[in-house]
């Protein structure tokens, strides 16, 4: 089977202070295997949504009010992370794909822009 291309990912402004205090807190609380092990979670997860913006476990979003929202949550992607995993991931990726100012419907077009890493209530 063919590879899929990767889209290029976008992270926010917003969502990389997201990941600084996901990785902060998660150093101060579990300590810093712990927090490696997230921050290498969020990787993977960035890697799987830009493998497949559309992948089984994404979500679409409309009631976002925003074209194209999706959400990723982190653990469907625990079983791609090497090593020991993050054993109950709470957070989830909010998303879309898009390229210049356009929300694509094709697969293999456009660019994943990342909004938010959020933590799932």
């Amino acid at each position: 089977m063919a590879k899929r291309p990767r889209l290029q990912i976008h992270v926010s402004g917003p969502a990389r202070r997201d990941i600084a205090a996901i990785v902060k807190r998660s150093l101060q609380e579990f300590g810093e295997a712990a927090s490696l092990r997230y921050e290498a979670l969020i990787q993977q997860a960035l890697c799987d949504i830009g493998t497949d913006p559309e992948r089984p476990g994404s979500k679409e979003r409309p009631e976002i009010m925003v074209t194209g929202a999706r959400t990723w949550p982190l653990e469907l992607s625990r079983t791609r992370v090497s090593g020991p995993g993050v054993k109950e991931p709470r957070h989830f990726i909010l998303y879309r794909r898009r390229e210049d100012g356009v929300v694509h419907r094709r697969r293999e077009d456009g660019v994943v822009e990342v909004a938010r890493i959020l933590h799932d209530c």
